[in-house]
């Protein structure tokens, strides 16, 4: 018999139905044969995971840009009219950036297989009445697990056995507690995060033991259907990549513009065909900048290995000026904002109220002193210790934890002071216990004492206090008062408002006792606030995002007074702020109104967020205009991740579905670097407007002159090869030395960029428009000169304009310092790699000058030492004027 698989709403059925849907026994499980059948039927327990690209196709989408396409019908003309050296230098330009791009992204990928974990998960089932080990890929639906702290969960399934079980499932819901299991059936309407009679494949165990009917494997689990959430919500187009794009097109049709206009005055002056063709060429190359892949590209590598050194990976080139552009951060609260550990954080004695912290094994209270209830904070330690099941261990230097993160932290409370944990454990034997289940909500153990026996006890408040009818007040033990429970409660409800987890203790101490029935007659003593504490470096860094106008939003599965909390103590909220969205108010994005958006832009908390709440969360932002970057570490942060315009992954807490996800991981899992990334991202973007201007001014300080020389002198205007080898070397170093600087300082005191307004704003074309008249003037100074006073021949006169420009554009680099910069001390002099390209280039000219064939190639004359020094002067105008503007008006053309 067939059996129906999947099953729907598993966990609103009885242990016994999901038996009999999925044809399996409780102590015998499946047959081996069977199990066999299964995986034939419905596959291996695996999921997918994203392919990587092929290194082809990583190569061939570096040349997928409009301006390098404009480059190939470049190179494509030149070979056509068989100028060959042209064109073979044009294709090596393309090759040049396709392969630092491919590098660089291939080192990426490097670096993250690097962190891939290669370990094979075992299971424990039962099958054919024998329980066996098997890799967890070979599991099929309805085995039956056995499940015990440590273990990673195989598959999803619905629970038949439950003693003590704790799972920590904080990748897949973002709840910072274990979830505490139970075998009862649920409403249909309970959400992920609350289906306490199922377990989910990728969490963990924590505590106790259980067995569960395997109901739902590879992508049919929930983990499987957050991976195909991460498969469909596709990538975006980085802002870098539409802006260059644009900025492509747009030199495409001034150099369709310019061309056209150059051919249509030609034919209508009677000019020769192959004059109008040649000069139409020389327009085109003129028009492109060669160098603008090459530079962008050097400067986001550039950018990426400075990243790499501050401890994230980034897999993209384009996603480091992307993270400069972001208006908003979506964030995770578990293992990013948070530690992911759990802390004692409040003592709430009778009378007295304390916040704690432990640092280097040693207790601090921050708000008090404990002289007033030291041997109430004695006994609680004393109970927190005994009434325990966690371990801890010291291995090599490093701590090993077991057990629910509750009783983890209990025992490093007991390890602040003597006598430890483990000497109290040794000095109280147990005896007995009873376990902690969802109906008594208590833990209790009975143990041997040098007096006789010592009951210790930790629980709910509520239900804990029903066991005690006397309260510990320092040295006086008092009967416990109905008054006394009322303000107990009272406080218990404070801290949990505050986000707390609240755990009451109670003891009691006899010569005899019941060994049967201990938990009754007992002493109050106190309550502690358990809490995920904030990361010690995240109030700052969130608060240089905000200065910097970026919106800081926190999307978890957590509770929302938990979340809210956390939001509090990083600074994301205010004090004040009470709003807080869940999952389950969120309706539907079909649905959604005017309103309900609204509010939703207006919201920096979502508390028990599903995954694909989480995916449209982040359409709703980019919808409305933002920038976003979504960070995370757990795999139901991945479909966010991907979808988002920057996906940052947490290295060391992020799982593998997380991390293949985003664009950029973080290898120390700090928040603080993303702040710093994010600055990083706006020197870089300022870096690349900067040679951006630098490169089209010059480029159009060249269509200019082929211009205006190619109409009333087409004698001596610049040949195609010329500009070519200024676009490539008097352009391109300079450029280069722009694209590497250090950026400003202040870039985190300004708002995020306005996304609509490109790579250049029109204040930039105006600088650009001004910096080519300059360039264009010294030419058309030098050369008017030149046939005035030293001669008339065509080759001189050319070169004089070749040169003049080489050399004006060399010193053009230092017009880019900002309005507010010293003439001679500024941003651009200090910037050495300027300094290393001015030479280059000088070197480089002096050595074309040298060489015959060199000469030859770009129509170079020997001439006179007065032609160089006419050219040299003339050069030097733009410099001058420029720096002359800034000093009489004190502002930069291209400042914005």
């Amino acid at each position: 018999m067939q059996i129906n698989y999947p099953v729907q709403d598993i966990y609103t059925r009885s242990a016994e139905e999901i038996l009999q849907a999925f044809q399996t026994d409780a102590a015998n499980g499946i047959s081996t044969a069977e199990a066999n059948k299964r995986t034939m039927e419905f596959g291996a327990n695996v999921y997918k995971t994203q392919k990587q690209k092929s290194l082809w196709l990583m190569l061939l989408q570096q040349f997928k840009s409009p301006i390098v396409y404009l480059l190939v019908f470049g190179a494509a003309v030149s070979f056509f009219y068989r100028d060959f050296i042209e064109g073979f230098a044009i294709i090596a330009v393309i090759l040049i950036n396709a392969l630092i791009g491919f590098f660089m992204e291939w080192q990426a990928r490097s670096s993250m297989n690097a962190l891939k974990e290669m370990d094979v998960i075992l299971s424990k089932v039962t099958r054919d009445g024998k329980t066996l080990e098997i890799p967890s890929e070979k599991l099929a639906p309805g085995d039956v697990v056995l499940l015990e702290a440590g273990d990673v969960i195989p598959g999803d399934g619905r629970l038949l056995e439950s003693n003590q079980l704790q799972c920590d499932e904080s990748s897949l819901t973002g709840e910072s507690l274990p979830s505490e299991k139970n075998v009862a059936k649920l409403p249909k309407d309970t959400v992920l995060g609350d289906r306490i009679n199922m377990v989910f494949k990728g969490s963990s165990v924590m505590n106790g033991k259980g067995k569960a009917v395997i109901t739902a494997i590879g992508h049919d689990t929930e983990l499987g259907a957050i991976t195909s959430l991460v498969e469909n919500s596709g990538e975006t187009a980085t802002p870098l990549d539409n802006k260059l794009n644009a900025l492509s097109r747009k030199l495409i049709w001034i150099t369709l513009m310019m061309t056209s206009l150059f051919a249509i005055t030609g034919i209508l002056q009677g000019k020769k065909w192959m004059l109008i063709l040649e000069t139409s060429i020389a327009l085109a190359v003129a028009a492109i900048p060669e160098g603008l892949p090459i530079v962008s590209t050097v400067a986001l590598a550039y950018g990426m290995l400075l990243m790499a050194k501050r401890n994230a990976i980034v897999k993209k080139l384009s996603s480091v000026e992307t993270l400069g552009s972001t208006s908003v951060i979506l964030t995770d609260k578990t293992g990013t904002l948070t530690e992911n550990r759990i802390y004692v954080n409040t003592f709430c004695f009778p009378g007295q109220s304390l916040q704690v912290s432990i640092e280097n094994n040693t207790l601090k209270f921050d708000n008090g002193q404990i002289e007033k209830s030291k041997d109430n904070f004695e006994k609680l330690k004393l109970v927190g210790a005994l009434c325990n099941n966690a371990i801890v261990t010291m291995q090599e230097g490093k701590e090993n934890v077991l057990g629910d993160p509750v009783e983890i932290a209990l025992i490093h409370l007991a390890n602040t002071s003597d006598p430890s944990a483990d000497e109290i454990k040794k000095k109280y034997e147990r005896i007995a216990e009873v376990p902690f289940s969802s109906d008594t909500k208590i833990m209790g153990t009975l143990c041997k004492s040098p007096i006789g026996y010592f009951v210790a006890a930790k629980g709910s408040v509520e239900d804990l206090l029903e066991k005690c009818s006397r309260i510990q007040l320092g040295v006086t033990i008092n009967g416990l008062k109905e008054e006394d429970k009322k303000a107990i409660l009272s406080e218990s409800e404070k801290m949990a408002a505050d986000g707390l987890r609240v755990l009451a203790f109670a003891y009691k101490e006899d010569t005899a006792v019941n060994k049967e029935n201990y938990l009754n007659d007992l002493v109050y003593v106190g309550m502690i606030g358990f809490l995920d504490p904030p990361r010690l470096d995240i109030k700052e860094a969130i608060a240089s995002c905000r200065r910097a106008g970026i919106k800081i939003v926190m999307i978890t599965g957590d509770h929302p007074m938990t979340a809210l909390n956390i939001a509090k103590k990083t600074g994301l909220v205010d004090e004040e702020e009470k709003n807080v969205i869940t999952g389950k108010d969120l309706p539907l994005m079909d649905s959604l109104t005017p309103e309900w958006k609204k509010k939703i832009l207006s919201t920096a908390v979502f508390a028990r967020a599903t995954p694909r709440q989480k995916l449209d969360i982040a359409d709703i932002f980019q919808k409305d205009g933002n920038i976003v970057a979504m960070t995370g570490d757990g795999v139901n942060d991945a479909p966010a991740l991907k979808k988002a315009d920057v996906g940052i992954a947490m290295g060391l807490r992020g799982t593998q579905v997380a991390k293949e996800a985003a664009s950029i991981v973080l290898k120390d899992d700090s928040f603080i670097s993303i702040a710093e990334a994010v600055a990083h991202g706006r020197e870089i973007f300022q870096n690349i407007q900067q040679f951006v201007i630098y490169l089209i001014s010059c480029n159009l300080s060249e269509i200019l002159i082929v211009t205006l020389l190619g109409v009333i002198a087409p004698a001596i205007t610049l040949l195609p090869l010329q500009i070519l080898f200024l676009n490539m070397v008097t352009d391109i170093f300079p450029a280069l030395a722009l694209g590497v600087g250090k950026g400003d300082k202040k870039v985190m005191e300004s708002p995020p960029r306005d996304i609509k307004t490109g790579i250049i704003s029109n204040r930039n074309w105006v600088a650009i428009a001004l910096y080519s008249a300059a360039m264009t003037l010294s030419v058309i100074l030098g050369i008017t000169y030149c046939r005035q006073v030293i001669t008339t021949d065509d080759q001189v006169v050319n070169n004089v304009a070749f040169i003049t420009l080489a050399f004006a554009q060399l010193f053009h680099v230092f017009n880019m310092s900002s309005f507010h910069s010293p003439l001679l001390i500024n941003e651009i002099t200090k910037n050495k790699f300027v300094w290393w390209a001015v030479l280059i280039c000088a070197a480089l000219m002096a050595l074309v000058y040298m060489l015959p064939q060199m000469r030859v190639v770009l129509n170079l004359a020997v001439l006179p030492a007065k032609v160089w020094v006419v050219s040299i002067l003339a050069s030097m105008l733009p410099l001058m004027l420029v720096q002359l503007y800034k000093r009489i008006w004190g502002n930069s053309p291209n400042s914005v």
